[in-house]
């Protein structure tokens, strides 16, 4: 019976072990544009056999975090490079998460200004980005009202998930993941509470909520192979004002079955009821688990028991962790082992320096070690 230990096969590669590092926004790449800092933050964490970095911006546009990274210019390419070659160094796969914020985004982050894009024109008015101050320094402020996308736009879009794909495959990643999750562009689409729209991308029906979200796996599995291309979603998430909607179990349930025909690297499932969000209906994971039978990741409250008897079940392959890495750089090895976990630092999520980010010792029994 397999555990987190074990190795696993995704797409071409074989992975080292079944724990996953997820996708954690650090706002620390000063014009979208990693640093050697990043590379280090990465290296040591290494030790997960899969590695999501955190989410990447496709586009000026797509950007709803200030000084996160992108991945639209050859600059940025160029400064993910020595990134991706460090963790393989290490023996980890690394997958970049690339993202579009939707909504979720300020018009100080956008660029002349202008109004963000998402698949409505409603605002999420209790909802923050991570923008530009009154002052002119970074910090949250609330996301701005949108404009819908028109209909003839939406390729565009989708093209530009496609050409950041590429420049992923440039940059040496070993594939992407797609955010279609936690309220972001995708999921704006994929929700029908949110998606007020009436063209055939509209919530009018199943197919039509997934349309956007398919023609985005599809543009990139077109550009880099479906074996380098993932996906991650948050069926039944609330994160960033989304609602309940009639059909939304039906909903995931039609999406992982047409992703089952793509032959993706794996889908990512985070379970926001470690964030507050009402849990996923009893049953359903199985149920996805039944319509898709790729390589399926679980995060969000995750610890080495429930990751065991999950993996063991065949439930899931990876067990993703994310807040606890930030804070134990050698995760892995502490769970193999047992050691103690030290505990995150939320106030250091976001901004600042290597303090918080870069810093946190490895376990020793003799004492941590640097």
């Amino acid at each position: 019976m397999a555990d987190l230990f074990d190795t696993v096969r995704l797409g071409g590669l074989t992975i080292k072990n079944r724990a996953a590092m997820a996708p954690m926004t650090r706002a620390r790449s000063p014009r979208n544009v990693p640093t050697a800092e990043t590379a280090r933050y990465y290296v040591q964490r290494a030790g997960a056999g899969l590695i999501v970095t955190e989410g990447t911006v496709i586009s000026p546009e797509g950007s709803g975090f200030a000084d996160c990274p992108g991945l639209w210019s050859q600059e940025q390419v160029a400064a993910w490079q020595p990134v991706t070659a460090a963790v393989h160094d290490q023996g980890a796969a690394i997958f970049t998460q690339i993202w579009h914020v939707g909504r979720m985004s300020h018009v100080s982050l956008q660029p002349g200004g202008a109004a963000p894009v998402s698949a409505t024109g409603r605002q999420a008015a209790n909802s923050s980005a991570f923008g530009i101050t009154a002052d002119g320094t970074p910090g949250f402020v609330t996301a701005s009202r949108p404009r819908p996308l028109e209909t003839g736009e939406i390729g565009r879009v989708a093209g530009d998930f496609a050409r950041a794909a590429e420049n992923a495959v440039a940059a040496g990643f070993d594939g992407v993941e797609i955010h279609g999750a936690n309220g972001y562009l995708i999921e704006q689409f994929l929700n029908g509470a949110v998606n007020d729209r009436t063209d055939r991308y509209g919530s009018q029906s199943v197919e039509n909520r997934i349309r956007f979200a398919l023609e985005v796996v599809d543009a990139c599995i077109a550009r880099i192979g479906a074996g380098k291309v993932g996906i991650r979603l948050s069926p039944f998430g609330r994160l960033h004002e989304l609602g309940d909607f009639e059909g939304e179990e039906d909903t995931f349930l039609t999406l992982a079955a047409e992703l089952d025909k793509r032959g993706l690297a794996f889908v990512h499932i985070m379970d926001q009821a470690s964030r507050g969000a009402p849990a996923m209906p009893h049953g359903f994971l199985e149920k996805f688990r039944a319509a898709y039978s790729g390589v399926l990741i679980l995060a969000g409250g995750m610890d080495l028991e429930r990751s065991n008897a999950m993996i063991g079940a065949g439930l899931i392959d990876i067990a993703a962790f994310g807040a606890p890495f930030t804070s134990n750089p050698d995760l892995v090895e502490r769970m193999r082992h047992g050691w103690p976990l030290a505990p995150f630092d939320p106030d250091a999520y976001y901004g600042g320096t290597a303090k918080g980010y870069t810093d946190w010792p490895a376990y020793s029994p003799e004492g941590a070690i640097a």
